[in-house]
């Protein structure tokens, strides 16, 4: 199923033209009313269930898609929206928090690195390797005093940044050419909408348990965080992995915009059912009278 909609608007793939500021956070519905919206949106998850059995079978590709945004953007619920209707055992969900102190010990990615997914199945990230340009960049504390990187690659923290997009565009390069494509979606929700959902986790006590006064506190850094974005997006948007500005200020577009991008992705491996050939054919012919004798 394709959405009325031109996905390629959404789409950047290098250059360092990308302006966070010039992006949308609305579009027009891409629905007519919420029956309709559950109808495409299940329509598009029985499809990727089908094609992501396919790349189970053909075991040669394998899909990860990394979701990044401010809080409240729509993450969590993207993510299971989305993909809910996937078999569970094609799927491997991670979300990233704050590093451990056994993830401290160890290069940047490695966290991430080790829970790509393999051929053959999707990997979701909410949130990744991403963060390292993201939180880190608004907080270089955290590069200073938390991480243990050794003083002199510290010195010039500008270097420092560049040296990290260096390092995940040769990751992403690298699982590409293993046959793992990444599809990375920057969730692009406005200030305002941000502040009414997280007015809404304090106003209904089911979603209490949501808020935080971090995400207060981060509020303050709006800014930062923005120009923090675009420049990973201008520094990191490649065609083998680029990366999608989806409007997120109405859910419902934001998560039909991400089911089609993943479901178009998908349509472009050239994937198959092994074949079989005519000695096996025979085999299993034989094995069906088998069994077909047991029946009688």
């Amino acid at each position: 199923m394709k959405l009325n909609c031109d996905l390629s608007r959404f789409r950047q793939d290098g250059g360092p033209d990308f302006n966070v500021t010039s992006q949308p956070t609305t579009v027009t519905p891409l629905y007519e009313n919420k029956k309709g919206y559950r109808a495409q949106l299940g329509k598009m998850r029985r499809e990727i269930d089908t094609l992501q059995n396919m790349m189970y079978a053909h075991n040669r590709y394998g899909l990860l898609c990394i979701f990044q945004a401010m809080d409240a953007a729509g993450k969590d619920g993207t993510i299971r929206r989305v993909m809910s209707g996937v078999n569970p055992h094609g799927v491997e969900i991670h979300s990233f928090k704050k590093p451990s102190e056994e993830e401290l010990d160890h290069d940047f990615m490695w966290r991430t690195t080790q829970r790509f997914p393999p051929r053959g199945r999707i990997g979701i990230f909410n949130r990744s390797y991403y963060e390292e340009v993201l939180i880190a960049r608004v907080h270089p504390e955290i590069i200073t005093q938390y991480q243990r990187i050794p003083s002199e690659h510290t010195v010039n923290i500008d270097a420092l940044w560049q040296q990290r997009f260096e390092d995940i565009r040769s990751l992403e390069r690298y699982a590409h050419r293993n046959g793992i494509h990444i599809l990375k979606f920057f969730l692009n929700i406005s200030i305002q909408e941000q502040a009414r959902r997280l007015l809404d986790r304090l106003e209904k006590p089911s979603k209490n348990w949501k808020f935080s006064e971090a995400d207060l506190e981060e509020r303050k850094f709006w800014n930062q965080y923005q120009e923090a974005y675009q420049e990973m997006i201008n520094q990191t948007s490649t065609p083998q992995s680029p990366w999608f500005v989806v409007p997120a200020d109405d859910k419902r577009n934001m998560r039909l915009l991400v089911a089609s991008l993943i479901l178009e992705k998908l349509s472009t491996l050239d994937m198959s059912y092994p074949r079989i050939d005519e000695a096996r054919k025979q085999k299993l012919e034989i094995f069906r009278n088998t069994l077909q004798r047991e029946q009688a």
